[in-house]
């Protein structure tokens, strides 16, 4: 449930426009609701700031179906990840409208007039290394997007030809956040947080040869990042780096709402 569903349904009752025993009947589901082989968090919303999430990997296309319909029956908006072309087929089926990104895998259904406010001004600004590291920018964008962000891509700026990203050193200095996803030995993250104050969330990939093991090598480097504003996710995280980066702007927005 929404904070914004939560408070309407509460003056319903005190209006006296909904009764206390119908509020109690939308209510008893508000922790959790137990579907058997899965336990949906209808009560994120309100402890965290956004909705669950469905992580579609190792899922069937049925369970990612049900656990989509529970969650709708709470919320207007919906956020799918690692979707699989299959999954994608049965989300649709269900929900036309729904959209499907196949080079991340990331399913987004967003109820007609339900546009999220946008969580503060400045933009969540996503880098990446090259077109390889893609699928997992647009990972970290559509999150951060669908969690109510104003969205910046760059493309294909890696240290092997620099001069590419300091053609957008304005940018990187009047964003929000900034995420940058490398993978090969993962250098990018430093020098994009040598080059502006805001917050720098690093995504290492998997993509390398092979004693980059997988985006182990890349994870090496922006651990150890010389840049202090820089921290990073795990290999190929890019939900997490949408994520982290929403819940900052959110807190930012409050904030700036405040003074």
């Amino acid at each position: 449930m929404q904070p914004e569903r939560l408070r309407q349904l509460l003056e319903q009752v005190a209006a006296g426009k909904v009764s206390p025993a119908r509020a109690q009947t939308e209510l008893r589901q508000l922790p959790f609701e137990n579907l058997g082989f899965a336990q949906v968090d209808h009560h994120r919303a309100l402890r965290n700031g956004a909705a669950e999430v469905i992580f579609a990997q190792g899922k069937t296309p049925r369970q990612v179906v049900a656990i989509a319909a529970a969650l709708r029956r709470k919320q207007a908006n919906l956020l799918i990840t690692r979707a699989t072309p299959a999954v994608a087929r049965a989300v649709k089926r269900r929900w036309p409208q729904a959209r499907y990104y196949p080079a991340s895998g990331v399913i987004r259904w967003r109820a007609e007039g339900k546009k999220n406010k946008p969580a503060a001004r400045l933009p969540v600004l996503i880098v990446s290394a090259g077109t390889s590291d893609h699928p997992v920018a647009e990972e970290a964008m559509l999150t951060a997007d669908a969690l109510g962000c104003r969205t910046e891509l760059i493309q294909d700026v890696g240290v092997a030809g620099l001069h590419r990203l300091l053609a957008h050193v304005p940018r990187l200095q009047q964003a929000g956040v900034v995420i940058v996803v490398a993978g090969m030995e993962g250098a990018l993250p430093s020098v994009v947080g040598g080059l502006t104050q805001a917050p720098v969330i690093a995504v290492p990939t998997r993509i390398g040869y092979g004693t980059g093991l997988h985006g182990v090598g890349a994870l090496m480097g922006m651990l150890n990042a010389c840049a202090s504003n820089v921290v990073t996710v795990n290999i190929d995280n890019g939900f997490g780096a949408g994520y982290v980066a929403a819940q900052i702007m959110r807190l930012v927005g409050r904030e700036t709402m405040k003074s």
